[in-house]
């Protein structure tokens, strides 16, 4: 991919909003964010590459403010007509629109405190760096069937808004996904590995330590046994801890939640454990991620969770509005949905870095090791999957595991479990005396296709998780 540019991200916002005074008149506030994006993915199944593709995409994205209505578009640019078309468009939706009591107004003019963590290679890799990667997990996996992905991202953006508010960003992203796969010689199900991860740059990802760990797992879940419901210790690998990360961002440390009384959040309340801190950093020198919100808010490095308390959640402007705050800078847009702290991090134990030191067996690193040598008896669980909330006050979720459970006994992996289903409320999971230990590093997690997260989270060591079923119901 290239990084070099047709037309200016900063340049094409100020047109929108030039042609947006021409049609609606000085009354108007306005905002424009202009995002071009250059996507490629690697894919590959049964071992062998299948798919390579690469997509270069601008988007415009307007929201006004005309006679108290607020009213939004986008469109893919393929032209100076389209930018045209997007303002006529939300100019006569505003026109058909009620009211907006809730307005917030426009951000005002203010500086980043960062442009971006950009990685040139990351932005130029080509389609042969990425199936190097691909062949170097095949190959460590020592014959086993392999699938997954590596892909780059490189993301330049620029706002603009009628205030007076201009700032640009760009950021890079890499990631590799996999699985090993070992089949069962008695016909029963496949056993699979994975292993992930991810980074502002390509070259901190060794496709050969991916493959090598993802078989490592595959071969040690093979044969899987099942074992009754109930309240288990548990060690989660960072993969399944993300869950727990992921969903409080989105249904915990949400400002519209905390609003509408949905979120169990409460500021000022110790409401996790002593050991636990939750911080929000787009700003960070490896942080994956633009340094600005939808509204134009520079991002900045927000606490949520300090030794436990709860000392702030995410807003954006019209949820901070309501709440009598200021935006921290987590807007994404969407006012139904609320603010979103997109680099969201669970701080390892005293909030720093540790080493990784590959180990053999299903275990990814040290921390986790160290983690599973202090668990009397319980489990290990590698991944979690299609989780669903119950519960939103109390943040009880439901889900399944997946990509290997081991039993755990005096320490010792001791024999490979058959996918689980667990009933279990997230924030009780991390309360007082419930967190046994904290791994020493919080990787990038490899982030969904259709959100554009950096979350962080470490290994962790829980006392008690709601084992509610498995294989056989």
């Amino acid at each position: 991919m290239s990084t070099a540019l047709d037309t200016n991200e900063l340049t094409l916002a100020e047109q929108v909003l030039d042609v947006l005074r021409r049609e609606a008149g000085p009354g108007v506030e306005a905002e424009v964010v202009v995002t071009r994006t250059e996507l490629a993915l690697t894919r590959f199944a049964t071992s062998f590459i299948h798919q390579n593709v690469a997509d270069l995409t601008t988007t415009v994205r307007l929201r006004l403010h005309l006679d108290g209505r607020t009213a939004g578009g986008g469109t893919t640019l393929t032209g100076a007509d389209g930018l045209r078309d997007l303002v006529a468009r939300t100019l006569q939706g505003a026109r058909l629109l009620p009211t907006d009591p809730g307005w917030p107004g426009l951000a005002p003019a203010a500086p980043a405190a960062a442009s971006g963590t950009v990685d040139e290679a990351t932005a130029q890799a080509s389609p042969a760096e990425r199936a190097g990667r691909v062949r170097a997990f095949v190959d460590a996996a020592g014959g086993l069937e392999t699938a997954g992905f590596c892909r780059t991202r490189f993301t330049r953006a620029a706002f603009a808004n009628s205030a007076g508010q201009f700032v640009t960003g760009a950021t890079t992203e890499a990631a590799m996904d996999g699985i090993a796969r070992v089949a069962d010689g008695s016909g029963g199900a496949p056993a699979d590995g994975v292993a992930r991860a991810a980074s502002p740059r390509l070259a901190d990802l060794d496709g050969a330590v991916l493959g090598a760990r993802a078989a490592a797992k595959a071969r040690a879940a093979a044969g899987p046994v099942e074992i009754p419901p109930g309240l288990y210790p548990v060690v989660l690998e960072p993969a399944a801890a993300a869950d727990l990360v992921f969903t409080l961002a989105v249904e915990a440390f949400n400002g519209r939640a905390v609003n509408d009384g949905t979120s169990f959040a409460r500021i000022g309340e110790t409401q996790f454990d002593p050991s636990v801190s939750f911080v929000d950093d787009a700003t960070a020198a490896d942080a994956i991620g633009l340094p600005f919100d939808s509204d134009g808010t520079p991002k900045r490095r927000v606490e949520f969770v300090r030794g436990g308390t709860t000392v702030a959640v995410a807003q954006d402007r019209r949820t901070a509005a309501v709440a009598g705050t200021e935006s921290t800078g987590h807007g994404i847009g969407e006012a139904s949905f609320g603010a979103f702290p997109a680099n969201l991090a669970l701080l390892p134990s005293g909030g720093g870095e540790g080493e990784v030191h590959e180990v053999e067996g299903p275990v990814a690193d040290s921390g986790v090791a160290a983690l599973v040598a202090g668990l009397e008896r319980g489990l290990l669980v590698s991944d979690i999957w299609y989780t669903r909330v119950l519960d939103p006050r109390r943040l009880v979720l439901t889900g399944l595991t997946r990509n290997g459970v081991w039993l755990v006994e005096n320490g010792e992996i001791t024999r490979p479990v058959s996918t689980l289903r667990f009933t279990q409320s997230y924030p009780e999971a991390l309360g007082a005396g419930r967190v046994v230990g904290i791994g020493p590093v919080a990787p990038h997690v490899v982030g969904e296709d259709w959100i554009e997260a950096d979350l962080r989270a470490p290994a962790l060591s829980l006392a008690e998780w709601n084992i509610t079923g498995g294989a056989s119901g």
